[in-house]
């Protein structure tokens, strides 16, 4: 039982800081600019492409500093060229250009790589196991993951809160008119951030790719989960993220831990439906198998009873 709450805790930490990786960049999107960034899980799936290419010819290491800068000169230019130009038309232009370039975005990736998985590998230099504990081995790459993670989250934190930039980001957030008038760039502010946050996104997209499958899918299967920890953390608000995040990858991997039924819990009580029914078919349904539902589930709930989410002070 300690065994299952310790690599559970560990596993869902680590789930949970790629987590915000990519919606901490998406949240703060979303504070300067307005719109919900539907291609930001795509940025991740050229990180994680961008690193295998790179690491294919100049090693990992290259990569995992190359590439996430690649990938944020790529979402600068969105933003320059194409996301500033729909700008004025309105939010749900910026939603429909976003979403028709997530797609765009796969198609690109399939025409150069195929649709079928790459090789990306582990670097050998991080392919060991990092400690023994109860008999269950714990691979040296997720202890790098999750050191990168957290390095990441103090950095965005620092340069937040104690640098110049930071502040005048953070006034972009709520002042964008009156930064402005004190003579600022705005609009070059906005593609910084919006550069920035695809940083974040190929940065988790490097990482990830080598433990997970780096397929042209990866968007679309992470891409939802991503607007379920905004809209719980709240949006707009960068710690209702991290919290949202930690609790979306701690919930979800324990979820997944735990092979328990209905059945099994009641398994004293004399009422027991006949397996093949709707009802028994339900009563026999483990934890496990919900366990991918389970953030939708926690999405509902807050919309119902805290649309502002769980730091969140707007609605819209």
């Amino acid at each position: 039982m300690l065994e299952l709450i310790l690599f559970s805790s560990l596993n869902g930490v680590l789930y949970g800081m790629l987590l915000f990786m990519m919606a901490g960049g998406l949240t703060l999107i979303f504070s300067m600019m307005g719109v919900l960034n539907f291609a930001h899980a795509s940025f991740y799936m050229l990180g994680a492409y961008f690193g295998f290419e790179i690491a294919k010819h100049l090693g990992f290491w290259i990569g995992l500093f190359v590439a996430p800068l690649l990938v944020g000169l790529v979402g600068a230019l969105i933003e320059r060229f194409g996301l500033r130009q729909v700008h004025k038309h309105g939010h749900v232009a910026e939603l429909l250009f976003t979403f028709g370039l997530a797609f765009v975005i796969e198609e690109v990736v399939q025409m150069i790589w195929g649709k079928l998985p790459v090789d990306y590998r582990v670097p050998e230099a991080l392919d060991f196991v990092a400690f023994t504990m109860f008999g269950t081995t714990y691979p040296a790459y997720k202890v790098f993951m999750l050191s990168i993670a957290i390095g990441m989250f103090i950095a965005l934190l620092w340069v937040l809160t104690k640098t110049r930039v930071g502040l005048i980001i953070q006034a972009s957030l709520s002042h964008p008119h009156m930064v402005a008038m004190l003579g600022h760039n705005v609009p070059r502010i906005f593609m910084l951030v919006f550069g920035g946050g695809s940083v974040l996104a190929g940065l988790a997209g490097v990482i990830a790719g080598p433990a997970l499958v780096t397929q042209p899918s990866m968007a679309a299967l992470l891409g939802p989960i991503l607007f379920v920890v905004v809209v719980l953390g709240g949006l707009g608000s960068l710690t209702g993220a991290f919290a949202a995040s930690l609790l979306i990858g701690l919930v979800q991997t324990f979820a997944v831990a735990i092979n328990v039924s209905l059945s099994d819990v009641f398994a004293f009580m004399p009422f027991n439906p006949q397996v093949g029914t709707v009802l028994g078919d339900l009563w026999s349904v483990t934890v496990a198998q919900v366990a991918p539902v389970i953030p939708y589930l926690l999405l509902i709930l807050i919309l119902i009873f805290r649309p502002t989410g769980l730091m969140g002070n707007r609605e819209t």
